[in-house]
């Protein structure tokens, strides 16, 4: 799995779809659910589950980050499982606060 710039890619159990923002550093294993993403255009395999402690839900609109790759995706569709880079799970990034106009 080649991640790119402006690549698109979706989860093979729930509906959650991304785009890559930035690539990692070095390959690793992408997984959305406990299982593989696969590219946007590609079918999804029959009878995947989503894994039970990997269920937190992706919220569109959303930037996932990983800090030890520099991978960073964003969310264009929702879906119910969570991204994991590696078996480290992507956490949304936060929004930076802008300094007060005052």
């Amino acid at each position: 799995m080649e991640l790119k710039p402006g690549s698109r890619w979706k989860s093979a159990v729930c509906g959650a779809e991304f785009v890559v923002v930035r690539p990692p550093k070095q390959a690793g294993e992408l997984k959305c659910g406990g299982h593989a993403l696969l590219s946007a255009g590609t079918a999804a395999p029959e009878g995947l589950t989503i894994a039970e402690e990997l269920a937190d839900g992706i919220h569109m609109g959303k930037r996932y980050f990983d800090e030890a790759s520099g991978l960073e995706l964003l969310a264009s569709k929702p879906g119910l499982g969570s991204l994991t880079l590696d078996g480290r799970k992507l956490a949304p990034k936060e929004a930076k606060a802008l300094p007060s106009s005052d």
